[in-house]
């Protein structure tokens, strides 16, 4: 049965669809939670897949954040394996900065929602087509990647060019949150933390980022949204490898 690890930075940014899709295809999940555990050295060795969830700190902190230098040399292990490799949003920047690529705080932060445009090399991707043309996303960003050299650039948006790259075959950098569902959603919003970034960039961009804005196109886009997202993950899972039992339950461990 394939094993995946997934990297998760704070309580607030989890698997979120992903979780219970994953559980039907019944890949085994391996947690490194490094909220809880900051010191983890987790051996990348054992696992098919890796999934680096997003997070509130950046690549820049990594002088009092060790546990990002473990995750990047993580992810540059992986990629020498040629294992499969998803970054969203924070995880994305650190797949991008392991490819020499610099990530910089953007000039105006995305936060709500997007329209997400393909390029043609995404509109033919095998994990990204699904989305054809392009489609709303979820988005809460203050930094963004450069698509690193020898990549693929996948996506962008009107306010944000480097959305999504693919290196290599696949490892998979997605600035945006296509795992999101109206519950979470509800949940950065109540956060005061994401409170605080959403209250900043309101006074800047206030044609997205207002809790009234932001819920109003949750309920407009957010099904499309998730319909699409188990398309584009399921090809990302399909990468780490079929199941032997598709819909049975795996044991979620944590290290």
């Amino acid at each position: 049965m394939p094993r995946l690890l997934v990297f998760q930075h704070v309580a607030a940014e989890p698997l979120g669809t992903l979780d219970p899709l994953i559980r039907r295809r019944g890949h085994r999940i391996r947690f490194a939670n490094f909220e809880r555990h900051p010191d983890l050295q987790p051996n990348v060795d054992r696992y098919r897949g890796l999934i680096v969830l997003g997070g509130p700190m950046n690549v820049e902190d990594h002088a009092h954040r060790a546990h990002l230098l473990t995750e990047m040399r993580a992810i540059e292990r992986m990629l020498e394996l040629g294992r499969p490799v998803l970054g969203i949003c924070l995880g994305a920047q650190l797949l991008a900065h392991v490819l020499g690529a610099p990530v910089v705080r953007h000039e105006q932060p995305e936060i709500g929602w997007y329209r997400l445009r393909t390029t043609e090399a995404g509109r033919a991707d095998p994990v990204l087509a699904p989305l054809g043309d392009g489609t709303p996303v979820f988005q809460w960003h203050r930094y963004r990647f450069d698509v690193p050299t020898d990549a693929t650039h996948l996506a962008r948006t009107d306010s944000c060019e480097q959305q999504a790259f693919r290196y290599g075959d696949n490892a998979y950098g997605f600035q945006f949150h296509m795992e999101m569902d109206q519950p979470l959603i509800e949940r950065w919003l109540a956060n005061p933390v994401y409170r605080d970034e959403l209250a900043e960039l309101a006074g800047i961009e206030p044609s997205h980022a207002t809790e009234e804005l932001i819920r109003t196109r949750t309920r407009e886009h957010i099904a499309t949204m998730q319909a699409q997202a188990n398309e584009v993950f399921n090809g990302f899972l399909d990468l780490v490898g079929v199941p032997q039992r598709r819909y049975t339950l795996p044991s979620r461990e944590w290290v």
